[in-house]
Parts: structure tokens; sequence; C-alpha cells
């Protein structure tokens, strides 16, 4: 059993009820990056969502994102 489903439930609710677009989601969250910067950035190495779990790949930290389904962006990198 995942303790975490009923939150990540909510919170995908929330995120994509009313998708950002680029400009307003770096407003709030910093850096973000699409499908395309994602994978030249990160090596993922799971996803839950609205996380991933990824390996940045200039320096091989460990972190997690968050992610809105359409349009497809990753935002707030949080290093482990």
């Amino acid at each position: 059993m995942d303790k975490t489903e009923s939150i990540r439930r909510v919170q995908v609710a929330e995120i994509n009820s009313t998708p950002d677009g680029r400009e307003s989601l770096q407003a709030q969250h910093g850096q973000v990056f699409d499908t395309q910067q994602l994978s030249e950035t990160f090596e993922v190495l799971g996803f839950m969502a609205p996380y991933v779990v990824a390996r940045r790949k200039s320096d091989g930290v460990r972190g997690s994102l968050m992610f809105q389904h359409h349009p497809r962006f990753y935002f707030s990198f949080q290093p482990e």
C-alpha cells in the first residue's frame, strides 16, 4: 500500500485542473523543462505522478521534480 497515494492524487488534480504555461511555472518554481530538455539534463529513475525521480547528468545529484500533464512540463527540482 502506497501511503502517499491519496496526497499525490490531490496534487495531480490541483496541478492539472489549471495547468500553467512555461513562463508562469518559471516565475513560481524556477527552471522548467519540457520532455526533451528533461531527458538531456536528467536520467529519469522513476515516476509517481506528480513526481519524477531523476539523476542530474552534469553532477550525478539525485532528486525529484514535479510535473504537469498538458502541456507536459517538469519543474521544481529538489535534490535529495
